[in-house]
């Protein structure tokens, strides 16, 4: 048993060097790791099902950050066996590759209802008059949001390595207002203080925007009118070193409702398959990972100490995870 140890953590040392994750030796030793990108609801979720699994389970639990195409590839080795919260239709290509293709990721068949959108502070739409996502290709409205006087206003559409923001992008092109908007990338964190910012300020800001977040109830929003989402209109290359993706493709229309899904490493089913059963079996809403992610990010909680309240005050259904 120790010899199959060492080997299994001389294998994820490698795996983590290949995929250049960082992971601490306490991670290699873990029975669970779960992977947590860089957004506000993942974390939330990640704290819950590591305190779930520890409790109940008894095991050994570590977190460890990475992208979603990272933990995938982690996934897909065993170095990393679980993904909190997959964003479907915006992870298709992943999904396709190592849950439909390669079949060495699950998915739990529950999902959390997503949307996803751009989004404008009332204050904002009562002064510029903006009500549809297409109005941004006017210039006047446009100019509205410019702060840094180079005749284009600044819309966030995300974070780098987001697979949204290159949807986003799409979406600029198709719409036209790329002609007329600077498209920022940058960290939620920042983003979302320049929102902080402009609600203090009286300044315009559009950025977007998605639920389950605490953004919803922090602030005012008015969500930007679209077209309906149609799946003939909306075809998405993606980037590769080939020029012409961007090009080829489009998304002039609203997104289509999301689908989020815990995914997990088909080899937990014989390494850890108690661990794997109830990652299978858990069952979360919209309204349960809003509120998780308000008091993680609003409210401060410590993230452990809320998972471990989080749990004992939900015991019937972590039990319903587990039976």
């Amino acid at each position: 048993m120790a010899t199959k140890k060492i080997a299994k953590q001389k294998l994820l040392t490698l795996v983590c060097a290949a995929t250049v994750t960082i992971c601490s030796s306490a991670a290699q030793a873990a029975d669970v790791v779960i992977g947590v990108p860089n957004w506000p609801s993942v974390r939330a979720t990640a704290h819950v099902l590591k305190i779930a699994l520890e409790q109940n389970l008894g095991l050994e639990v570590e977190l460890q950050n990475g992208t979603n195409p990272v933990i995938f590839e982690a996934m897909d080795s065993g170095s990393i066996h679980v993904h909190p919260e997959v964003w479907l239709p915006n992870q298709d290509n992943l999904k396709k590759l190592y849950v439909d293709g390669k079949q060495t990721v699950k998915m739990n068949p529950n999902s959390v209802s997503g949307e996803q959108a751009m989004c404008v502070t009332k204050g904002t739409a009562e002064r510029t008059g903006i009500v549809e996502l297409s109005d941004l290709t006017n210039p006047e409205i446009a100019k509205q949001f410019d702060t840094d006087n180079d005749g284009l206003g600044e819309i966030w559409i995300g974070a780098p390595g987001w697979a949204s923001t290159t949807i986003e992008k799409i979406r600029a092109k198709s719409y036209g207002y790329d002609n007329t908007m600077s498209l920022k990338e940058m960290d939620e964190t920042l983003a979302l203080a320049e929102v902080d910012n402009a609600v203090a300020q009286d300044k315009n800001i559009a950025f977007f925007c998605y639920s389950p977040h605490h953004m919803f109830a922090q602030y005012e929003l008015v969500v930007l009118k679209e077209p309906p989402h149609d799946a003939s209109n909306w075809l998405i290359v993606q980037p590769s070193a080939t020029p012409g993706w961007l090009e080829r493709s489009t998304a002039g229309v609203a997104w289509d409702s999301a689908a989020l899904h815990i995914n997990y490493a088909a080899s937990l089913e014989t390494d850890q398959p108690e661990a794997a059963a109830m990652l299978s079996k858990v069952v979360l809403d919209t309204d349960i990972v809003s509120t998780m992610t308000y008091a993680l990010v609003v409210e401060k909680q410590d993230p452990a100490e809320f998972a471990a309240k989080w749990i004992e005050e939900n015991s019937e259904a972590v039990d319903s995870w587990l039976q």
